[in-house]
């Protein structure tokens, strides 16, 4: 059965670019970003990870870790660890899953045969500090991903966990928010007491406050 939101991602040993890795035990408390790669040495791949490398302060501010994968032998890992770092001027900083014998990758569903059999699919899964898949992501293995995107919804994510909101379409941190439909108006006015603009009874946006 396909992985869904709000399992536990599957715990899992493998080795890396970084050792050996026990996926639970690596996490910690942490958040976490588990995304996988059709291929060592593709060009889309390279300058996702230079990317991801690229955005460690943003990972850190977040408190979240990111792991990449692929299904090829650490040799290999590591020699394209040059290249990613020439071209892209940023070396990974972060582990890289060799799955040479697609364990993980089957675990998480990330092959998917009438894609193509033989590779993994560009997924992304979002995973916080309890260990529950939050977000899932699949992206064909010709379109590079939007790692701003991942922020943003890593940034949704911890908003909400926090507090009775939600957070509209197009949302970026900072922007009005929704309250809650569970909150009534009573309870709405004890948490957010600077007031909101009702658009509706089910739709009321609020600032919040810095």
């Amino acid at each position: 059965m396909a992985l869904q939101l709000g399992d536990i991602a599957p715990d899992f040993e493998q080795q890396s670019t970084q050792g050996p890795i026990r996926f639970h035990e690596w996490l910690g408390d942490s958040w976490g970003v588990l995304f996988s790669h059709p291929k060592n040495f593709t060009p889309v791949c390279t300058t996702e990870l230079g990317e991801v490398a690229h955005l460690k302060p943003e990972w850190d501010k977040r408190g979240v870790k990111p792991i990449g994968l692929s299904v090829d032998v650490i040799e290999s890992h590591h020699k394209w660890e040059v290249d990613i770092a020439e071209t892209q001027g940023y070396a990974l900083n972060f582990p890289m899953i060799a799955d040479a014998d697609k364990k993980v990758a089957t675990l998480y569903g990330m092959i998917h045969p009438n894609s193509d059999p033989s590779v993994t699919v560009r997924a992304v899964y979002i995973i916080d500090p309890k260990k529950k898949i939050r977000l899932i992501l699949i992206y064909p293995p010709s379109a590079g991903r939007n790692f701003a995107e991942i922020l943003r919804t890593i940034d949704s994510l911890q908003l909400t966990d926090s507090q009775a909101v939600s957070t509209p379409v197009n949302w970026e941190p900072g922007k009005p928010v929704i309250i809650s439909p569970a909150l009534s108006n009573e309870q709405a006015k004890e948490r957010f007491p600077q007031g909101w603009k009702e658009l509706r009874p089910y739709l009321r946006m609020v600032e919040l406050k810095k």
